[in-house]
């Protein structure tokens, strides 16, 4: 039961929506651009799709820069690795606006009743990723680690969570794993003292919630590391002690079916290895195809973990007010203005 999340077609609910919301496999919504006219159509959405299913994850790719689903009406949030190139000059400033964007994140959000985005990006930026490149805050461990602790510390203050992505590390490739299949041939020990250097740093402040890659990293597993039990069982879970929720990437992107060509087996291979959900996008044929065919009873543990990634709504309310000595308002025209 609730393993799955999936997307909507449209910007109010059809009645193939309401269908699939009210299966008890499906425990989260993911929305995109499509669904996003303007602030009062999507408190008005959120607010059907909650009275179906109160208890459902809603979560959005709110990023920034160009992975901000949400842009007009919200506020303009600039590409991380702009928050990179003020840390190279003033760390202390640089740290201030990732917590005061991660605030505004969560505030905005909030008010809108969805749970989380997943954010931040804890790729290293090698500079030969496309998909990744401005995405990343920096090429460095040390400033990623730093900007991504302070905007989830920010998230966080404003009663959100945050997912750090793409375990162990998107960066250093440079195929798009929506298109095409991508191999990283590096030696673990390379990854282990670079790419998941942010995890585990991460991982050490509290982050509750990961999203693996869809890459295979050849010299480890055959298999892209977020249906891998190597990766997602003795890296994450063993040797980085993440006690939080893992999320799989869309298991419709073609480096996800390159594995498995069935959805039904793809998506039990990802909870099999360790994932706690698992996102299913822009294929409503095969979210209907699981409905009817997968089997998977959720163990208590996955509910518990996914349950902490909630909005923490008492804690929204409480914060609201003043952060780094600025207002909702203040705040807003800072990061506007960068």
């Amino acid at each position: 039961m609730t393993c799955l999340m999936i997307d909507i077609e449209g910007l109010s609910l059809i009645n193939s929506d309401i269908k699939r919301i009210n299966h008890p496999l499906i425990g989260g919504i993911i929305l995109f651009a499509r669904n996003y006219k303007n602030k009062s159509q999507l408190i008005n959405l959120v607010k059907s799709i909650r009275q179906i299913k109160q208890n459902l994850i809603i979560a959005v790719d709110q990023e920034g820069g160009r992975v901000q689903r949400f842009k007009n009406e919200f506020t303009k949030i600039p590409e991380m690795k702009q928050i990179g190139k003020i840390y190279q000059k003033d760390k202390v400033y640089a740290k201030k606006i990732a917590k005061l964007i991660g605030w505004i994140i969560a505030e905005e959000l909030a008010a809108i009743d969805i749970d989380f985005s997943f954010t931040p990006v804890l790729d290293v930026d090698y500079g030969s990723s496309s998909v990744i490149g401005d995405r990343a805050f920096h090429k460095e461990v040390e400033p990623i680690s730093v900007l991504a602790s302070s905007l989830v510390e920010g998230l966080n203050f404003g009663g959100m969570q945050s997912v750090g992505k793409h375990f162990p590390g998107h960066g250093f490739i440079k195929t798009d794993t929506h298109t095409e299949v991508a191999i990283d041939d590096r030696p673990l020990e390379t990854i282990q003292n670079n790419d998941m250097l942010t995890f585990n740093n991460l991982i050490k402040i509290g982050i509750k919630g990961i999203m693996p890659s869809h890459i295979i990293y050849s010299s480890c597993d055959q298999n892209p590391s977020g249906l891998s039990k190597f990766w997602l069982q003795d890296q994450l879970r063993n040797r980085l002690n993440f006690k939080g929720a893992i999320f799989s990437d869309d298991m419709s992107m073609q480096a996800a079916e390159s594995s498995q060509k069935s959805i039904t087996l793809r998506v039990q291979n990802a909870l099999i290895a360790g994932c706690d959900m698992v996102l299913v996008c822009n294929s409503p044929n095969e979210v209907d195809k699981l409905i009817r065919e997968l089997e998977w009873d959720i163990n208590l543990e996955s509910i518990k973990r996914l349950e902490l990634m909630k909005l923490d709504r008492k804690k929204n309310k409480k914060n609201n007010k003043n952060y780094c000595n600025c207002t909702i308002e203040e705040a807003c025209s800072i990061i506007s203005n960068l």
